[in-house]
This record gives structure tokens, sequence and C-alpha cells, in this order.
């Protein structure tokens, strides 16, 4: 009987308990599925392998993932699924492809409201959805809800409503007032638009510098890599050219997206893959997070890149991550309904 048979053999509960043993001599490397861009994820797999001698095989998935893996069944070589958003992360949960995961390090790590209840997916960086704003503009806070106001009527640039980074926001809109109340903000939102909503989050730098809009909307991590220079010297003007604010809900915080990983339901190498994940909440790991990828920690004791740190303490809104995956296909049906994107 094979070492990976007699595995699956094993009790759920066993196979828990297990989650964070050592890794056997036999099992020194693991299949990493990945929906992140490989350059952004390599210097946290070379650091992985230094430290720990176990090698990663990284198999960049740009669509598709779940269905891959779905297909592969229960020969599926994947060991760890890494998203970079969390509505594909619950996807693969909902599949059934992930597995339940017990491990103190993990759960120390990460506040409860960013993990699975059960284990069954992590947390590992979060990218707020911040506000750009023409430097010149005297304002110095925002809500989300403001983005309705008719006083920017005509002033605001935004990417298209069907990408998943906005049908989150609006999600969590909903998750928060309700789906009348988000239809009517939507439209509101559409009625300011200065040009049709589309192009990406830099783009609306770009746009707020050429006179085209006076506010926009971004993630975070985009900041860092205008302001930087990794874009290159056009996009370093972009990022120069605009304030950046972290707008709340009303009562409530900022708006996040998250980067997140989870073990695969078939690993064959699962000891291998739950210390892959406890490596990267370590410092060492969230520090090249921070430094490599411009993105927020999620543990609180991590340092965050100096550019992303002069925004300003980022307090992370209250409503459940699930919550607003749940309310993510009414978000889509409202954008369509209003026409934001046409």
């Amino acid at each position: 009987m094979t070492r990976r048979f007699a595995t699956r053999l094993l009790p759920a509960c066993l196979l828990a308990f297990l989650g964070s043993a050592a890794v056997p001599a036999s099992a020194q490397e693991l299949n990493l599925y990945t929906t992140r861009e490989p350059g952004l994820i390599k210097p946290l797999i070379d650091a992985f392998t230094k430290a720990t001698g176990i090698k990663v095989r990284s198999i960049f998935v740009s669509a598709g993932l779940a269905e891959r893996v779905t297909a592969e069944g229960a020969n599926s070589p994947a060991d760890v699924l890494m998203t970079v958003d969390l509505g594909n992360l619950l996807d693969l949960v909902e599949k059934q492809i992930t597995q339940p995961v017990r491990s103190a390090v993990l759960e120390r790590a990460i506040p409860a409201n960013l993990r699975g209840p059960k284990g069954e997916w992590f947390t590992l960086s979060l990218r707020a959805r911040v506000l750009y704003a023409d430097k010149d503009l005297p304002l110095s806070s925002f809500t989300y809800e403001r983005l309705a106001d008719a006083a920017w009527r005509g002033k605001v640039c935004i990417r298209a409503g069907q990408h998943p980074y906005n049908t989150a926001l609006i999600a969590a809109y909903i998750a928060r007032y309700g789906e009348a109340r988000t239809e009517a903000w939507l439209r509101a939102l559409k009625a300011n638009l200065a040009r049709t909503a589309g192009g990406g989050d830099r783009e609306v730098a770009r746009d707020i510098m050429g006179g085209i809009c006076d506010i926009g909307v971004g993630n975070s991590y985009y900041v860092g890599l205008m302001r930087s220079g990794a874009g290159g010297p056009a996009q370093e003007k972009w990022g120069a050219a605009i304030k950046v604010i972290l707008p709340t809900f009303e009562g409530g915080g900022t708006h996040v997206n998250v980067s997140g990983a989870a073990v695969a339901r078939h690993s064959p190498n699962r000891a291998a893959a739950v210390r892959f994940l406890e490596y990267l909440v370590s410092p060492e790991a969230q520090k090249i997070y921070a430094e490599a990828n411009f993105e927020y920690p999620v543990t609180a004791d991590a340092a965050v890149h100096p550019i992303i740190a002069a925004l300003g303490k980022l307090k992370v809104d209250s409503v459940q991550l699930t919550d607003i995956v749940r309310h993510r296909t009414t978000a889509s049906r409202l954008v369509d309904k209003v026409g934001f994107d046409d």
C-alpha cells in the first residue's frame, strides 16, 4: 500500500491532528497551483525552500483553477491552492476541493474573520480599496457612501463594475445596507462617472492627473507600484499626482480584498503543504509580502511598506468576508441592471 493511499484512509480527526506534524523525508516537495503572477510569489517560494529545504513546483493557472483541480479528481497532484481574491478562494471551498486544517500557528497569526471557521481557507495578505484624489482637493477623509454624492457629478473614474475588485465592494455595500439601497447608490455613482467605467486602477490615477476626473477608486498596492517606480517613470508620475485616502463605510472600516490559500483536498504532500502555509504567515514571509508586493500583512505585528504605511493606519471593516462573497452574484446583477459599464 502506498503512503498516499494509506493517508487517505486515515480518519479526518487524525488528518487534522497531523496538520502541523514534521514533514517526512519522502515529502520534500509540494505542488502549488496559483492564480498569482509567478513573479509575485517567487520571492516567497525561494525563501521557503531556503528555510526548509522543501522544493515548491509552482503551476500558474490564470483561469479555471477550480475546474482543473476538479477534473484531476483524486489523482490531482495539487497540494496548495492559492488565489488573488477571496471570491475565487471560496469557490474552491464550495466545490469541495479543499480540506480543513487545524494549525495553532495559522490560528494564532490570522484573525478569525480572515480564515475559514474549519480551517478550509486562510488569508495571507490584504489589499485595501482606497480613494485616489486630485492632490489639490481639500480632502482628508472619505466614505464609500459619498461616492454617490451629487457634488461629484462627472468627476469620478473607476474600472469596470464587473471587475472582481468592484463587485466585491458592491457586495460589501449589499451586506451592510441591503439590495435596494445599494442599487440606488450604484445608480448615483454611475451618474457621477467622468468616463465609461473601465481600464485599470492605475489608469484611474492617470486620468486624475490628466484632469478627466477628480476622484476615483483603486487598490492600495497599486499606489506602491506607481510611487516606487516599479511600474516605470510614467506611472511614477501618476502616483505622485494623487493623494490617497483610506475610505470607510459610515460607522465602519475600510473594505479589503485578500489573497489567500488552502490545502487541496487530495494533497499528496499534506504536511509540507501545511508547513508552507505556516511559513507564509511568518515574520519573514509577511515582510516579503509587504516589501515585494506592497500589500498589507495579515499578521498584526508585521511591518507595512513605508509607502503603504504613509496612507494611514488600516482599520478593516467588520463585515464578514464570507457575507461579502455571498452577495457577489447579486452585485454583478445590479451592475448589469443599472448599466454601470455601458
